[in-house]
This record gives C-alpha cells, sequence and structure tokens, in this order.
C-alpha cells in the first residue's frame, strides 16, 4: 500500500499540540504522520514528494458559506462595481456609473436574438448618489426585451417595464416586496424571495435552482480550488431531486477538487418535506459530499434596505427591511428542525432578525434540549453585545461575512449604519472573548470566494477607502487562519474529518507561495494559492 511524504518549507497544522511540521504522510487519501522527518520513519516503504519542498502547505481552506451560484452567475452579464474574474479567468470589468450600466446592457442586448430576456448580476444602486435604480433607468437601456438585474446581495432584483408586464406584476400594487414609485405604480424594485420569484416563474428559469446544473458543480469547484478552498458550501440548495442526482454525480468523480456541503433551502418545502428530504439524503453522501444542515433565510441585507434593524433602524431613514416568512412561521421552523436533530444555518443580517432567532433557539432548547447542536447564525453582522451574551449562553457558533467590511463598509458607515454601529459590525473579536466558535466567509458570489482575503478582510478591517472599522474588534492572523479553517470546519460538523493536519484526518491541504505567519498581516491577501491537495491527489490551481 503506497505511502505518499510530502516535504515543504514549513507546515502549518492548525493542531494546537504540534502547531508546525516539516513532513506530512498519506495513505489512502487520509493522514498518516505530521512532524518532522524523523517522524516518517517505520511508516514501511514510501514515496518522497518535494515539488512543495520550498512552499508553506497549510489545511486546506474551508469556506462555510458560499453558494454554488458562484458556477452559475457567469453566464450572464456582470455588472457589479468592482472589477472581477470569472472562473475561467477572464476579466470582467463591472460598472462604476449608471450611465456605465446603460451602456453594457445595451452593447450585450445586441448579441442576444431577438426578445431573448437580458439577465444581468452584481449591479450595487448603493454606491450611486440619487435616485435607486428603477424601470425607467432600465428602459432607457433596453425597452425591447425582458431585461432582469439581480443586485449584488442576490436579494434584489430590479426590472424594466417589459419584464413587470410579462409577470403581470403591475397588477399586484400592495404586495410586499413589489416596491412602487411616487405614481403608485411598481417601479421596477422587487425585493427578496417571494417577489423575485415570481419573474423566475414568468421566464421558465430559476437563478438559484441552476445550482442542480452538473456544469455549474464542475465550475464552482474550479473556483474553489483556484482559492485554496478543499471543503466548500452551497449554503442555500433546493435539494430538488434532479440537483441531488447532480451533486452525486459530480462529487463522485475522481478528479473532482473539493468536497461539498450543500444546506437545504428551507423556504423551499414545507416543514415536514424538507425534514424528510434531509433525513432521506444522510446515507446518500460520500466522502466528498456531506448532507445534513438546513438553510433558513429571516430577513434581506443591510446594503438592499432589506435587512431588519432595531431601533432606530436604519441611519439614512430608509424604511425597515422585510422578513421572508413570517416572524412566527420562522421561529416554527427552528423549533421543528432542531427537534428533528437537524444542524440550522440561519441568515441573520440585521440584529432585529438576530433577536427573533436568539428567543426561536431559546424557546426550541427549552422544549428539547440538546448538547452540541451547532446551530449556527450566518452574516450577523451587527449582533450587538447583550445578543453576543445569549449567543454564547446558548452554544451557539457565529459566521460573521468579513468581506463586507472592505466592500460596504464606507456604505454602513455614512449611510445604512452610522458611526457607533459600523464599530461592532462584524465583531470578531468580541466573540472570541467570549469563547463563540466563529468562521468567517465570502458568500460568493455575493464577493469573490478568496479565504485569504476574507482572513486579511478580519485582521485589517480596512474598507475599499482605506478607513479602519472597529480596530478593537480586529483578530490576530493566527486567529483569522483558523476562522477558515478548523473553525469553518467546526460550524459544519466537519472538524473530526477537515480543518487541521492530523492523523486520522483527509489530507487536505493548500500549498501556499510563503507563509502567512512570516509577512506583514497587510499583505496576508496577497499570498499566492499554487495548489490543493485533496485526500492526497493534487490539484495545481490555474
Amino acid at each position: 500500500m503506497t505511502t505518499t511524504v510530502y516535504v515543504a518549507r514549513k507546515i502549518l497544522t492548525m493542531n494546537p499540540s504540534q502547531p508546525e511540521a516539516t513532513h506530512i504522510a498519506v495513505r489512502d487519501g487520509r493522514i498518516l504522520a505530521v512532524g518532522p522527518e524523523g517522524a516518517m520513519k517505520g511508516l514501511g516503504e514510501v514515496s518522497i514528494d518535494e515539488r512543495f519542498s520550498e512552499q508553506v502547505i497549510l489545511p486546506g481552506f474551508v469556506e462555510g458559506h458560499s453558494h454554488a451560484l458562484e458556477g452559475a452567475m457567469w453566464e450572464h452579464l456582470y455588472l457589479g462595481y468592482f472589477p472581477r474574474r470569472d472562473p475561467d479567468g477572464n476579466y470582467w470589468r463591472g460598472a462604476q456609473s449608471v450611465n456605465a450600466m446603460q451602456q453594457q446592457l445595451r452593447d450585450h442586448a445586441g448579441t442576444l436574438p431577438p426578445g431573448e430576456p437580458l439577465i444581468a448580476w452584481g449591479f450595487d444602486p448603493v454606491y450611486f448618489e440619487g435616485a435607486r435604480l428603477d424601470r425607467q433607468a432600465l428602459d432607457a437601456a433596453v425597452d425591447d426585451r425582458p431585461l432582469v438585474i439581480m443586485h449584488a446581495s442576490l436579494h434584489v432584483m430590479t426590472v424594466n417595464t417589459c419584464m413587470l408586464h410579462l409577470g403581470g406584476l403591475q397588477r399586484h400594487v400592495g404586495i410586499e416586496g413589489i416596491m412602487v414609485g411616487a405614481d403608485g405604480h411598481p417601479n421596477g424594485e422587487l425585493q427578496e424571495m417571494a417577489a423575485m420569484h415570481a419573474v423566475f416563474e414568468t421566464l421558465g428559469m430559476n437563478l438559484f435552482e441552476t445550482v442542480g446544473s452538473p456544469e455549474t458543480l464542475w465550475r464552482y469547484g474550479r473556483v474553489a480550488r483556484n482559492a485554496g478552498v478543499t471543503t466548500i458550501t452551497d449554503l442555500y440548495n433546493p435539494l430538488t431531486d434532479e440537483g441531488i442526482v447532480a451533486l452525486k454525480a459530480v462529487t463522485a468523480a475522481d478528479d473532482y477538487p473539493v468536497r461539498l456541503v450543500p444546506a437545504m433551502a428551507a423556504l423551499a418545502w414545507s416543514v415536514e418535506e424538507g425534514i424528510e428530504r434531509l433525513q432521506a439524503c444522510r446515507e446518500q453522501g460520500n466522502d466528498k459530499l456531506h448532507f445534513g444542515p438546513v438553510k433558513l433565510m429571516t430577513d434581506g441585507s443591510i446594503q438592499g434596505y432589506t435587512a431588519r434593524l432595531k431601533w432606530p433602524h436604519y441611519h439614512d431613514g430608509q424604511l425597515n427591511g422585510i422578513w421572508n416568512a413570517p416572524p412566527e412561521t420562522l421561529c416554527e421552523m427552528v423549533e421543528a428542525y432542531h427537534q428533528a436533530g437537524i444542524q440550522l444555518h440561519i441568515h441573520t443580517n440585521g440584529d432585529e432578525a438576530v433577536e427573533l432567532m436568539l428567543d426561536a433557539v431559546e424557546s426550541a432548547l427549552a422544549l428539547w434540549p440538546r448538547c452540541d447542536h451547532r446551530h449556527t447564525l450566518q452574516h450577523c453582522q451587527i449582533i450587538d453585545h447583550a445578543q453576543l451574551r445569549r449567543a454564547a449562553a446558548q452554544g451557539l457558533c457565529l459566521n460573521m461575512f468579513a468581506n463586507h467590511l472592505y466592500y460596504w463598509g464606507d456604505i454602513h458607515r455614512l449611510h445604512t449604519l452610522g458611526h457607533e454601529r459600523s464599530q461592532r459590525l462584524e465583531p470578531l473579536a468580541s466573540a472570541r472573548r467570549l469563547g463563540i466558535p466563529v468562521a468567517v466567509h465570502s458568500d460568493a458570489p455575493v464577493t469573490p470566494l478568496g479565504p485569504l482575503f476574507t482572513a486579511w478582510c478580519a485582521v485589517m478591517r480596512e474598507t475599499a477607502s482605506g478607513q479602519v472599522l472597529g480596530e478593537h474588534e480586529r483578530v490576530s492572523v493566527p486567529e483569522a487562519l483558523e476562522m477558515i479553517t478548523l473553525g469553518a470546519a467546526y460550524t459544519l460538523r466537519l472538524d473530526h474529518l477537515v480543518g487541521s493536519l492530523e492523523v486520522g484526518k483527509f489530507a487536505d491541504m493548500t500549498v501556499l507561495d510563503q507563509s502567512p505567519l512570516d509577512c506583514e498581516p497587510k499583505s496576508l491577501k496577497d499570498i499566492g494559492v499554487l495548489a490543493t491537495i485533496l485526500g492526497g491527489s493534487v490539484h495545481v490551481a490555474e
């Protein structure tokens, strides 16, 4: 039986009993030994692999909150404020003004057959002064075909007049989520899942269900590999029958480069159907496919003004956000899934949503006490200190959206939250002081997938303009590395298998061109990912 020993300049293990090593032995996809060269003796016949002898090896990064949509959205026009590269390395300049957005829409429409719907994504109106994007602005660019623009948050879309009429949405004034203008008619902005679903239903396609495509899953795997990720989530998967078949087939392939954890979208099913579906999936996984958690969507996004905030709500006076389901329904779902023994990952952007879910989990635990439940609040961006203490008492995990500090920190400081609440945006240090298990994430495709950049955000807390938000909530580089490895693995109930380099765990590693512990913290995001190793198989980054 072949044993391969990988040699590195330095191996950072994330194992507190042995933080560093130089050699790691792998047999049958698992770690057989870790340590100095002398620790490799007595393993029998070994093959020495020195291709990374001048590089640094870490545990494979674990992305605890992202979406397979990252592998699907690039089939459509990207209109984000920040330039990005797609999974194939192509450069997309995005749109830094409404005029630029309109011109890109016109240009792209010219490449499509007559009447074919145009779908774009990533646009973020919060960056532009003046009125919010509406159907008139879109009509000025494209008025001869349905046009749909998904905002960067994925919680809001804007459509043109043609799409409004095609979907019959002008007849639904007064329905929550269908926004109206000063004239009392729908202005083209649709907020949250129920309103957006009407558009998908009309078009006969749902972007959120494209995650069931094998092509999407393969593209997602390539993105993960290039970012150094070896375990990744799809944290809003409808788990349709077709989607489950695709998940099983793709992850069963020997060359699929990542382990995948789909979390079922709770609002896609009745509670009874959802519990039955998850329980049926539990035995259908494999070493690279781990079924189990459920994702519950409560509110929306802060920058999209759809998150639910406690008083005084939005700093600039905008109306409070909306719920994706009635609060009492959300609480009932928490209790039902908890009673069924299923781990909950709960989207809570605003502190009012956090409060509701803390009440729900507290009630569920009172009725059905359960140790080590690992229910995880996702995003929880402005969770306050009283709420942090409650979360610690309830044994909750927190997975915070650290990238938000860079991409929307300036917006929050000036518009949505104001100075004081922006200082506690993503309060990572406070959570750690209370002993709460913490991870950080990218929420790709909302922001680019890149754990080293996410770690940099947690350490530096710099906005896009260079402002520091909440210096007292900064964490150290070792703490940030834990949050993208073992900490994230813990929130997925996989810390016994991945997240650190210890004997018996999967041989999942990331190869970097320098040590994060030896460079300046400000350079953390610039470290290069050379390859990943999944179960002992090397996958070179592109």
